[in-house]
């Protein structure tokens, strides 16, 4: 009994602050990991896109008490350096970053990768993987008594998914980019992993040739023969950013039923 309420008390994340930068409806991950931190009593900054996806964002950043909330296009390098600014003078820290972003334009993602533009590539590179390593170098002066990054990615990384398109390459990218932060950030007690969930539909996934195809075809592959949903991602996220996970970084986990150990 005594090991198990100490294993609870590790998950207890009261007194942690963090940054979460994906959320565009209460379907997307992002959310699910919102809403996970805060029932574990973490104090949270949370983006929105653009003054569009704000109406959708704002109510959910009231609903986990958000103390700060800002707009965050990525590409707009103002933006993102106003928001660490205003960490810096709100908090004065900060002990985690959600990182749950992905893009690349329609017409490159939904056809060959032989044939993808080396303009659209190269925005899908920018906007999905090197928007994290940006957060990092940020985040990284917040993080004095060490702290953790997470960011999303999908087992289309490691293996062909059809209709998954350059949306491969770049997730692989964002894997290996994780492990190259936790490697430089490791000396200054930063944990960086990426969390790979399996097929959910959310808004990002939409954009997906045939991806209700996947899904369907996720059921009967995954082992445990289900989906998971945004909250199964926002408790290992918990997990992630607790310090019951204080040894864990430079690491892709699975949430996924399994999905990926079969080919």
């Amino acid at each position: 009994m005594e090991v198990q309420e100490a294993c609870l008390n590790t998950l207890d994340l009261t007194g942690k602050k963090g940054l979460i930068v994906g959320i565009a409806n209460s379907n997307s991950i992002a959310w699910g990991c919102a809403n996970a931190f805060a029932k574990a009593g973490a104090e949270l900054a949370v983006t929105w896109f653009n003054d569009k996806a704000r109406k959708h964002v704002e109510p959910l950043a009231q609903e986990v008490k958000a103390s700060i909330t800002a707009a965050l296009d990525v590409e707009q390098p103002e933006q993102m350096q106003a928001l660490f600014k205003t960490i810096e003078q709100q908090w004065g820290r900060l002990d985690f970053i959600l990182h749950s972003i992905a893009f690349a334009p329609k017409e490159d993602l939904h056809g060959r990768v032989v044939d993808s533009s080396s303009g659209g590539f190269a925005r899908a590179m920018a906007i999905s993987c090197h928007s994290f390593a940006q957060m990092a170098h940020l985040a990284e002066p917040l993080m004095k008594q060490g702290g953790s990054l997470l960011t999303m990615s999908y087992v289309g990384a490691e293996e062909v998914i059809p209709d998954y398109g350059i949306m491969g390459p770049v997730k692989a990218a964002l894997e290996a980019t994780t492990r190259y932060l936790a490697s430089e950030l490791g000396p200054k007690n930063i944990r960086v992993n990426a969390v790979s969930p399996g097929p959910l539909a959310t808004r990002a996934a939409s954009g997906i040739p045939n991806f209700d195809a996947l899904m369907t075809q996720a059921v009967s592959r995954a082992p445990l023969r289900r989906l998971v949903d945004i909250a199964d991602v926002g408790e290992l996220c918990a997990f992630l950013v607790s310090d019951a996970a204080r040894n864990i970084t430079g690491s892709t986990l699975y949430v996924d039923a399994g999905y990926h150990i079969l080919g």
